[in-house]
């Protein structure tokens, strides 16, 4: 969880790796280094403000946006994810065409138990 990722060259908030725990080590070998090594990454807003939910949205969909276009310029397709407290109709809108054409691989409300369960056994399952 918020790892600066190198390919990337920002803070990301949740990455899943293809790797043990003992490969998360400092310098030049960890595996934070080897592009193909990233299964996920994802953004994570937990801000529950109905009010605020469409920039949490903006925040998130540029790092996301951001992670596409730099793993893609090494020729690697991550699958991206987007986690939210508060989804508002608007942005819902936005995620689930994302979801659609495949460019946002999956997302849930962080309030939603159902939701929240099937991303939890998605990421378990990738």
């Amino acid at each position: 969880m918020n790892i600066t990722i190198p390919v990337v060259g920002k803070n990301v908030d949740l990455c899943i790796f293809n790797g043990s725990i003992e490969e998360i080590k400092k310098g030049k070998d960890s595996i934070i280094n080897f592009g193909e090594k990233y299964i996920a990454l994802g953004e994570l807003k937990g801000g529950i403000d109905p009010a605020g939910a469409d920039e949490h949205w903006k925040t998130a969909n540029s790092a996301l946006d951001r992670i596409r276009e730099s793993f893609n310029s090494f020729k690697l397709k991550p699958k991206t994810f987007f986690i939210g407290a508060a989804i508002e109709n608007s942005m819902a809108s936005e995620i689930y065409k994302q979801l659609q054409d495949g460019s946002l691989n999956n997302a849930a409300n962080l309030t939603n138990d159902e939701q929240l369960t099937s991303i939890c056994n998605w990421i378990v399952n990738l």
